[in-house]
């Protein structure tokens, strides 16, 4: 029985057509399947491979700690000099107020310990979130995703829920004592790359402080420079209470984190204690492809090259028949008449060797959001084949 079978058999499936594409190699910002096909990666595990696949330093990194040890004993009990020396390196690049890190296995699991380090922070049972926002797919992280197509079926969820627009007012008019946290994506990236306005996002953090509530922001996908500055927040003015990452702040490996002041943290050591526990959260083999794929974010400015390449695609694609592209940084939504138009583009983009996808909320519009390690020519190769692959699908739908 080959892959592709025992795949269909032994694992669980999550939608009907899944790609199935057997990957054999992954490298900088190509990908390899099963017959030799090589790939420009478009969507780098979804925002993850921030410094491309199995960067020679991340790999080091992860020989290293593989030969010192792997778990030892539940998080926050012994010092692990990886996660040490992450947290250290973390919190350097950070405000002086965010300075306590507590590691999870992913970016849904730390949006769970932030709502729960909010409640018991504040004592106050409301927390207010976004329509058309991403948290995770958890019981409590999905009883804050902003569509109803994915909450419908797990009903009922978590009380004490409560939903607003986007990037509108209301929101700032109903926080009140009762609201333990207002937790948002800085930048929403499946609602299609939607940014708020820097006076939204300033008069939301003053009210949270009036009021004493704490701003929770979910920079799992859009940190680590994703924008063009290494945290999405600093762009609006604005510092969170709680910072949430994921996706790319384990190079490769699972690894998220939700990070706040000592303060802030200290709540969750007493009535209970042992107020969040976790058993495989901040892995060492994690936390130190982690921390060398942040050192090499950092060395090789990385940050620093985003706008001039996310002016290059937009230089490139500006011509496109569409309806509108949306971008910040390398965080980049090409919008189309439909799902169905969207899909067939992307289809042939990837028999051309790119390879990209939609986004959640937002399936009419094409996600591309490469490795930062992308080059001016990799770029071009990747525009060139979007071109022809979105003009292809117009001439058919012209002669059909």
């Amino acid at each position: 029985m080959n892959h592709r079978e025992l795949f269909f058999r032994h694992l669980a499936q999550t939608s009907a057509e899944p790609l199935a594409w057997e990957i054999r190699k992954a490298e900088g910002a190509y990908l390899w399947d099963a017959a030799g096909n090589a790939y420009l990666d478009l969507i780098g595990g979804i925002s993850v491979c921030h410094v491309g696949h199995r960067h020679p330093r991340v790999m080091q990194a992860i020989a290293a700690q593989a030969d010192q040890y792997l778990h030892v004993m539940v998080y926050g009990e012994l010092i692990q000099s990886p996660q040490v020396q992450y947290a250290e390196l973390l919190t350097r690049h950070l405000p002086a107020s965010l300075h306590q890190v507590y590691f999870t296995n992913s970016g849904a699991e730390a949006v769970e310990g932030a709502m729960k380090l909010a409640k018991r922070y504040t004592g106050r049972p409301h927390i207010f979130c976004f329509h058309q926002s991403y948290h995770g797919s958890t019981q409590g992280a999905l009883s804050l995703l902003g569509d109803e197509y994915w909450r419908q079926a797990y009903r009922p969820l978590l009380p004490g829920v409560y939903r607003f627009i986007y990037n509108d007012d209301e929101v700032i008019d109903h926080i009140n004592h009762q609201t333990a946290c207002v937790i948002l994506e800085t930048i929403q990236a499946e609602a299609g790359v939607v940014v708020p306005d820097k006076s939204w996002m300033q008069a939301l953090a003053a009210r949270c402080r009036q009021t004493g509530t704490l701003l929770v922001l979910d920079e799992v996908q859009c940190g680590f420079g994703r924008n063009g500055t290494l945290w999405a927040f600093e762009q609006f003015g604005v510092i969170p209470d709680i910072l949430v990452l994921g996706k790319a702040l384990g190079g490769g490996l699972p690894l998220g984190a939700f990070i706040a002041s000592r303060e802030i943290m200290q709540s969750l050591t007493h009535d209970p204690v042992l107020g969040h526990i976790t058993t495989f959260g901040g892995h060492p083999l994690c936390c130190a492809a982690g921390k060398a794929a942040m050192e090499v974010l950092l060395e090789e400015q990385l940050c620093e090259q985003v706008y001039e390449k996310e002016k290059l695609f937009r230089q490139l694609l500006e011509h496109l028949p569409c309806r509108e592209i949306r971008s910040r940084g390398l965080m980049i939504a090409i919008e189309f008449d439909s799902f169905e138009m969207n899909k067939q583009i992307i289809h042939r983009c990837w028999k051309k060797g790119v390879f990209m996808d939609w986004y959640l909320f937002a399936p009419h519009c094409m996600r591309i959001a490469p490795p930062l390690i992308i080059t001016e020519q990799q770029i071009q190769q990747a525009c060139t084949v979007i071109d022809e692959s979105v003009h292809e699908v117009l001439k058919h739908q012209k002669s059909s």
